[in-house]
């Protein structure tokens, strides 16, 4: 059996679902999904989900609570690793009138799934990688891999509304995910954690 890794880009997904006005899939089952896009003769070794912890936003002030709901569910699930990067704080001024207004900018989503994909192929823990991304800047470690390593594919799958053309000439092959990849895969309304805690579908979700 062809040993699969999926890396994915956490932010790069969400806002594709929120693009689609497809926010009932957000509560999403990322190893069921990993599982929906294998091909026959494959199997699911590891899931990376990667992200950044929110900051508090006054208009939204529920969003950090949200994400961490979805983060401990996810955290549930066997064979799925978490990979956190940090928000930094960023001025942003306006071109016309020079008003500033304050907001954050995510790091180190794209450089901790190029290290992983690439230490992994160095490792030579996956035969198949699924990067689960539309970020551009991924173009150059999926592309060293397959250069490094020609037995092994990387395969691009675009998130709904997400789309890179230099992405998509790096990888070995490359799709956008349907939207019945997505429904056919969401987590019970309930998951129980191991100290029996139990998280719940945002509402919102729904």
């Amino acid at each position: 059996m062809q040993r699969v890794t999926v890396y994915i880009d956490g932010f790069n997904l969400y806002y594709g679902l929120r693009a689609k006005k497809w926010q009932r899939y957000l509560w999403l089952d990322v190893r069921r999904l990993s599982e929906n896009l294998l091909l026959p003769g494959q199997r699911l070794a590891t899931v990376r989900y990667f992200t950044a912890r929110v900051h508090f936003d006054p208009s939204d002030p529920f969003k950090s609570q949200r994400q961490d709901t979805y983060l401990d569910a996810i955290g549930t699930l066997q064979s799925v690793q978490i990979h956190e990067g940090f928000f930094l704080p960023k001025t942003v001024s306006c071109a016309n009138c020079k008003a500033t207004r304050h907001t954050y900018e995510e790091k180190m989503t794209d450089v901790n799934i190029a290290v992983e994909l690439l230490c992994d192929a160095l490792d030579n823990v996956f035969d198949t990688a699924i990067v689960m991304s539309g970020d551009g800047d991924l173009a150059t470690p999926v592309r060293e891999v397959i250069s490094r390593y020609p037995q092994k594919n990387v395969v691009v799958a675009f998130p709904p509304a997400r789309h890179s053309a230099g992405l998509a000439s790096a990888g070995s092959a490359c799709f956008t995910i349907g939207r019945d990849k997505f429904r056919d895969s969401q987590l019970p309304s309930q998951v129980i954690k191991p100290d029996g805690y139990v998280l719940t579908r945002p509402s919102s979700w729904k």
